[in-house]
């Protein structure tokens, strides 16, 4: 991504809460995502409460299940922009698909990174970035999701007024990137169609992942993975310093019996 773009999104993303990157990948990876989806969005398993949504489907260890989805969780000018608004060694805090049907409501309106139950009232800094990719064009119709500008910046007393909520309409293959913080909701399907997404969640180094990404993408699938997302995952730990070893050692040696790790020195006897 230019250099001048980024700072321009950047920007926007400071006041408004979210940007949109249109048509960010073709149409030939969403038939790959679609294909791969499509055992487990067979109309048989749908939201247990309103929040999940009881005319939605939900795709849960993605990485377990969908391994192409990979390539939205690490795209480039996606991560170009996170790698901005988070520290070093961001973690995937979570990765699941969301296909609306007909008949969907609109969700309750929420922010992603109060999920853990976190005990710092708003506002405050910035804890998690969010993405929804758009696997099928973002309408009023079918349900497009649906955000309040520059709520990531309001102190916790405000309540959402649901005039001032703005549709996030956009084509197939874009996604948006927003503030973890930024009040938002899936959108009422009043169309005849489906309206698959996919959204991976990131949070900063310290906290605990929405997803537990340990169980959900073990060792023997993530060696599978690049080091991007590996790292992503949570195979890696916080510099300075050693947050997330594993038996005094770095997690990588889960993936990679042989690895050496950051400081290794070869004048020392190996462990």
């Amino acid at each position: 991504m230019q250099a001048s773009l980024n700072t321009r999104l950047l920007q926007q993303f400071e006041v408004d809460g979210y940007v949109i990157l249109e048509r960010a990948v073709n149409a030939s990876l969403i038939t790959q995502i679609k294909v791969a989806l499509s055992p487990y969005l067979q109309g048989e398993k749908y939201g247990r409460n309103d929040f999940e949504g009881h005319c939605t489907e939900r795709v849960y260890a993605l990485l377990a299940k969908a391994p192409v989805i990979a390539s939205l969780i690490e795209h480039t000018d996606t991560l170009a922009l996170i790698d901005r608004l988070l520290p070093e060694n961001y973690l995937l805090s979570a990765a699941l698909a969301i296909n609306l049907h007909p008949g969907e409501t609109c969700q309750p309106w929420h922010i992603d990174d109060a999920a853990g139950g976190l005990p710092w009232p708003l506002p405050r800094p910035r804890l998690g970035v969010s993405t929804i990719w758009a696997l099928d064009d973002f309408t009023a119709e079918n349900g497009a999701t649906e955000v309040l500008p520059g709520s990531h910046l309001w102190p916790q007393s405000r309540q959402p007024d649901p005039r001032d909520a703005r549709p996030i309409l956009m084509p197939a293959g874009s996604v948006v990137v927003f503030d973890g913080r930024l009040m938002h909701r899936g959108g009422a399907n009043q169309s005849a169609h489906q309206r698959l997404a996919v959204t991976p969640q990131y949070c900063a180094p310290g906290l605990r992942q929405i997803e537990n990404m340990a169980l959900a993408v073990p060792p023997e699938c993530a060696a599978t993975y690049s080091a991007r997302i590996q790292s992503l995952v949570g195979y890696n730990v916080i510099a300075p310093g050693f947050m997330g070893y594993v038996d005094g050692q770095h997690p990588k040696k889960l993936l990679d019996p042989t690895y050496k790790g950051r400081k290794y020195r070869s004048d020392l006897p190996a462990s």
